[in-house]
């Protein structure tokens, strides 16, 4: 972590954050993360809203298969990833959905 930063410091983030609410604020809304441990980057995070990921991964114009997956929880989320630099500030994308269990086919009802 790192030590004695100001909000001065995490200023470029926060104006990312300023721009994408005046060019982008139609789009979903996302739980947004800006932190100390890392102070250029500006984080959005989709839960159980991957069509609100997808909206703003297309509005950034990050190609589709610069995202990556993966499953966490034993299975039982999706998790989506994409970043790209945007006006100064490295802009993490995080999406988080469901995965359906699994039907029994033949299972008693």
């Amino acid at each position: 972590m790192s030590e004695a930063l100001t909000l001065d410091d995490l200023a470029v983030p926060l104006r990312v954050l300023r721009l994408l609410t005046a060019d982008l604020g139609h789009l979903p809304a996302p739980a947004v993360r800006v932190t100390t441990v890392w102070p250029d980057r500006l984080e959005l995070e989709f839960h159980d809203d991957l069509a609100g990921f997808e909206a703003w991964r297309d509005a950034l114009g990050i190609a589709p298969d610069a995202v990556t997956h993966a499953t966490q929880s034993a299975g039982r989320t999706r998790v989506l990833h994409a970043h790209t630099e945007y006006a100064g500030a490295r802009l993490e994308l995080v999406g988080y959905g469901r995965i359906p269990a699994p039907v029994a086919v033949g299972a008693a009802a």
